[in-house]
């Protein structure tokens, strides 16, 4: 069995070795982040994290979203996936942090909103990670788990098939959230985009 630290170098790993080329390799993604992020409904100053940002694509259209007077942060655990968000000017919308979505330094219901794209797969605990991200917001607050495309694709993608077991399937996302603390509200899986929202429970 796999410990918690071997997870994480992986996931370092495999991301470190794609940071630098990670927005040139999927250069036509930004619509479908901006539309993402409006169905958050954020409002002027409201408070917001990128979990697991990765470059920052979603720290343009999340600051737009929650203006001047709104907080961004972006948490990720690949500093070459941070680096990247600098080099792309990224961190100006947003506060970047090294950090664990497992363990995130944000106090208790201290935000209206998570944003997270493809995040779900590279948890090491789902369950206790979704829970962590429900415990920095408030009751009533927003998750979305997104990827610019369809769990069919991303497997394509990945040169696997879908399997019955995929977290991200509706029977098995559904009460997984529920068992985290969030209440699944909406569920897309389209050509285009893979959408679940979630409320916060009180």
């Amino acid at each position: 069995m796999r410990s918690m630290s071997d997870d994480h170098t992986h996931v370092q790993e495999f991301f470190s070795a794609r940071a630098a080329a990670w927005d040139s390799r999927f250069p036509d993604d930004g619509p479908a982040y901006a539309a993402a992020v409006a169905e958050l409904g954020l409002r002027e100053g409201d408070r917001v994290l990128d979990a697991g940002c990765g470059t920052g694509r979603a720290l343009p259209p999340l600051r737009a979203a929650v203006g001047p007077s709104g907080v961004v942060v972006g948490a990720d655990l690949t500093p070459a996936m941070l680096e990247a968000a600098v080099r792309a000017g990224r961190d100006r919308d947003g506060r970047l942090l090294l950090a664990d979505v497992a363990a995130l330094p944000l106090r208790s219901e201290s935000l209206d909103a998570v944003f997270a794209a493809g995040l779900v797969a590279h948890l090491p605990d789902p369950a206790a990670n979704l829970r962590e991200l429900a415990r920095t917001v408030r009751p009533g607050g927003v998750l979305a788990l997104f990827h610019p495309i369809d769990r069919a694709a991303l497997a394509a993608r990945q040169g696997r098939q879908i399997t019955p077991d995929d977290l991200r399937a509706e029977p098995n996302l559904r009460p997984l959230l529920a068992g985290s603390g969030w209440r699944m509200t909406s569920y897309v899986d389209e050509d285009d985009r893979f959408l679940a929202l979630a409320v916060r429970e009180s």
